[in-house]
This record gives C-alpha cells, sequence and structure tokens, in this order.
C-alpha cells in the first residue's frame, strides 16, 4: 500500500482526485472475485487490463468514441499479488494499473477536449450501456460512416427511359415505344412484328394494284390483293422485323432495354422458331397466288424471296447492309415501297420498265423516310460502331440529307408526271408535299428524337397519298 499510495502522490491533481475515488470503491468491494461490474453505491464500468509492454499504443472505446493515447514505457516487473487475490482485481487487477491509465489519459494533449475516461462513475439511475455490459469477449469497434451534407443532398438519378412497365397496351399491341411490358406469349409475339410497319407495304400493294389497269371490285380480285397484303405485311414484314430485333439484340439493350428480346421476355428458341414460321407463311402465300393468278413464271414468288433475302442481309453479318447509312437505308426504303408495289401490279398485270423506274426513284424518299427511326438509336449505334447516317454526317446534317430526300424525289416524280402531260396528277402530288414541308420544319427540323412520333403520324399519310396519285397516273 506504501508503494500504491506513493504512485498516486506523484500523479497530478485531476489524477489523484479519480485515484482517491478508486481506492474507496476499492476498499468497498466485498472480494468475491468476480470480474463484473462493481455493484456499489456508484459502481464502475469493468475494462479489460492493459498488460505492461514497452511503448504500445492503448485504444480506448466508450460508447462508440475512440481516442489514442500513448503508453510511456514500462518495467517487465510482474506485481506480487497478495494472498486475496479477488481483491486486488477487484477493479483492473491492481490500482498501480489504474493509475497508470489515469495518467496516460491526463497527459494525452491531442486528445484531451474529445477524450472521454474509461473508468466513468454512473449513478444507480443510469444503468451502464447494453453495449458495455461484460460478456466475456472484447467487443468489435463499430465504423460508422460519418454523414455529409453530399451524401445528405445526393439524389437517385432518375432513369433515361421510362420503364416498360408504366407503358400503354395499345403501344405494345403496335409494337412501339412506350409499350406495355406483357407475361403473354402472344402479345409478345405481336410486339416482335411491329404491327405499326405494316401499313406502308399494305398501301404498297393497293399502289400497285391500281397501277396495274386491272384490278377490279369483285370478290375475288379482293380476296387476291387481301391475301397479297397478308404476305406482304404480317407475313414478311413481321419476319423482317423479328429478324432485325434478334440481330439488333445488343444495340436495343442500349437504346431500348424493356423490348421483348432484351429483357428476357422471349426466348431464344421461341424467336428462332416465330422468324421461320413467318418467313414459310409468306414465301407459302406467294407461291399460292402465282398459282391462284395463273402465273407461267412465279413472279410473285420470287420477288417474296427477294425480298426475304434483303432483309436478311440487311441485319445479319456479315453483310449487314445497315452498318452502311447510305446502303442499308436505301435498301430498306426499297423493300417498303418497291417490292409490295412490284407484288401487287404483277399480281394483276405486268411490270413494265417505266414502272421499276419510277419505284426504284420513290425508294430514295424510302431512304430518308428510314432515316427518321435512325436518330433514335443514334446513341447505341455509336456503341456498336454502326455508321448510320445521323453518326456519320451528325444529327445537324442527316436532319436535312432525311428531308432532301424525301421531298427532292416528290419533287422530281411530280416533274415527271408533268412531262407526260398529267397535269393535274402533277399538282395533287405537289399539294400533298407541302404540307410534309410544313410539319418538317414543325416537329423534325426542331428535336428529330422528341418529335419522331408526331411527326411521322403528321406527315406520312400525305406520304403514302403521293403515292396513291402517281400509282393512278402510271395506270391512264
Amino acid at each position: 500500500m506504501q508503494r500504491v499510495r506513493g504512485a498516486a502522490l506523484q500523479l497530478p491533481a485531476a489524477a489523484r482526485v479519480r485515484a482517491a475515488q478508486l481506492q474507496q470503491q476499492q476498499a468497498a468491494c466485498s472480494g468475491s472475485g468476480s470480474r463484473s461490474i462493481v455493484r456499489a453505491q456508484n459502481p464502475v464500468q469493468w475494462q479489460p487490463p492493459v498488460r505492461p509492454a514497452a511503448a504500445k499504443l492503448t485504444a480506448f472505446r466508450f460508447r462508440g468514441q475512440a481516442a489514442v493515447a500513448q503508453q510511456k514505457p514500462r518495467s517487465r516487473r510482474r506485481y506480487r499479488l497478495s494472498s486475496r487475490r479477488s481483491y486486488s482485481r477487484c477493479l483492473f487487477g491492481s490500482f498501480p494499473m489504474a493509475a497508470a491509465l489515469l495518467l496516460a489519459a491526463s497527459t494525452s494533449s491531442s486528445s484531451s477536449a474529445a477524450f472521454r475516461p474509461p473508468l466513468r462513475l454512473r449513478s444507480p439511475t443510469h444503468p451502464p450501456h447494453p453495449r458495455l455490459i461484460r460478456t466475456g469477449r472484447r467487443p468489435f469497434p463499430v465504423v460508422r460512416a460519418a454523414e455529409t451534407d453530399a451524401t445528405k443532398d445526393a439524389k437517385p438519378k432518375a432513369p433515361e427511359k421510362a420503364p416498360a412497365a408504366d407503358g400503354s397496351s395499345f403501344n405494345q399491341l403496335l409494337g412501339i415505344k412506350g409499350a406495355k411490358q406483357e407475361t403473354d406469349i402472344w402479345k409478345i409475339r405481336l410486339q416482335l412484328t411491329k404491327p405499326v410497319t405494316w401499313p406502308p407495304l399494305v398501301w404498297g400493294v393497293l399502289c400497285g394494284a391500281a397501277a396495274s389497269g386491272n384490278f377490279h371490285w369483285t370478290v375475288e380480285d379482293v380476296a387476291k390483293s387481301i391475301v397479297c397484303m397478308i404476305m406482304s405485311g404480317p407475313c414478311l414484314t413481321g419476319y423482317t422485323q423479328t429478324i432485325n430485333d434478334w440481330y439488333d439484340r445488343d444495340i436495343d439493350a442500349i437504346n431500348e432495354p424493356y423490348r421483348p428480346i432484351p429483357s428476357g421476355a422471349i426466348s431464344e428458341n421461341e424467336v428462332i422458331t416465330q422468324i421461320w414460321v413467318l418467313l414459310l407463311a409468306g414465301l407459302g402465300l406467294g407461291a399460292l397466288l402465282d398459282v391462284w393468278a395463273g402465273h407461267d413464271f412465279p413472279i410473285v414468288f420470287y420477288l417474296a424471296v427477294g425480298g426475304s433475302l434483303l432483309s436478311y442481309i440487311y441485319s445479319a453479318p456479315p453483310l449487314k447492309l445497315k452498318q452502311n447509312g447510305w446502303i442499308g437505308n436505301f435498301a430498306l426504303g426499297a423493300s417498303y415501297i418497291s417490292l409490295p408495289w412490284w407484288a401487287g401490279q404483277a399480281l394483276f398485270g405486268t411490270l413494265t420498265p417505266d414502272i421499276v423506274v419510277l419505284t426504284t426513284l420513290y425508294s430514295i424518299a424510302g431512304l430518308g423516310i428510314a432515316i427518321v427511326n435512325d436518330f433514335k438509336s443514334i446513341e447505341g449505334d455509336r456503341a456498336l460502331g454502326l455508321q448510320s447516317l445521323p453518326v456519320a454526317f451528325g444529327m445537324e446534317t442527316a436532319k436535312w440529307i432525311c428531308v432532301g430526300a424525301i421531298d427532292i424525289t416528290q419533287l422530281s416524280v411530280a416533274g415527271y408526271l408533268l412531262s407526260t402531260g398529267k397535269l393535274y396528277y402533277a399538282l395533287a402530288l405537289l399539294g400533298l408535299t407541302i404540307p410534309q414541308v410544313v410539319f418538317q420544319f414543325q416537329y423534325f427540323l426542331k428535336d428529330p428524337v422528341k418529335y419522331d412520333v408526331k411527326y411521322q403520324a403528321s406527315a406520312q399519310p400525305f406520304f403514302v397519298l403521293g403515292l396513291l396519285v402517281t400509282a393512278l397516273a402510271t395506270s391512264h
């Protein structure tokens, strides 16, 4: 005890006061040998003893706060314990150890303001914190992230594209952007065929039938035309759209990740089965129409084969015509305008060279219409190295290429009709071209991505009516 008191007298004033308090608590111990919290008038939380060692850092943790104090070198002399071993271990194993801890805490200048001593007297009305109750293990330190203004102000970034689950069922049936996510496999199959792309092909068949000059409003002719429209629209166009989505699944995963194939709504085997069924159905209807019309040469069947092959090399490697903006868009325009026109005219009449030239010229306008659909895919095309016209020339230049191809083609056809003495048809075609130019400046040239649907819904009806005017002009 003399040695202990001598060590206590060498402490600073604050440490001597704390040492006196600890000595009172030591005298009140019952000597039961328990290493739990001392239940006295002012219970003190038990802390594990600090083993004497040479110059090491000791971390004190209390209520999740940490303070590091440098312990002074101590000798390796072991303190002899009295026979009442439990009495000396009542608090911290020995009073000199506690005094050394207090000395190190009081002399730490760097953390004196934020340091809270591990031995804190608590009144009976404030029980120890549950995390500090002795459980036989040394508690693990808990690291908590500090809350900063940046984390408080951080907000989740809104998705750039609206999820398909919030879309429209009508858009889903048409296969256009903003479609609702469906689980019905037949609705998903219909969405893959993109019914919104059928009308130009159906209209092309009608224009070809009108241009033949041999179409009559009889049951047989109407039935033939309907079968030819089914071949060109749902079957071969559906085949074209499905195979295009299949080979563009990587691009759609960037541009439209909610579409059926990249979203996983339809399996690989189901897509391949649909491609083959639509292709064989279209070719079968083409052969049927040749037999029905009594053709010596199966021209409708070969047109169906040529259109299917063009659709394949447009989407599939190694050729993949869509990689080149000019060739790919012209091939797409020809398949949407020239081929159905030729099929309808061959079904009821004969193809003439002037019709072939005229429809090929109209395919240049189809090139401009195909460019309209490239603006919404510019991000994915650039990522995968596809040289579409918006990627190759930039958005501003591609806009003027698009409208120029559409308008100049129709003006050229109007000039051709005027040169052949068909003034009224030429004026009618010119009158249908003017509204298209107005809608181009109102919607498309402002923002081809934002207003693409509005532009096509407003301008395309005048374009297809111009096709019908041209067909009627060539039939007379």
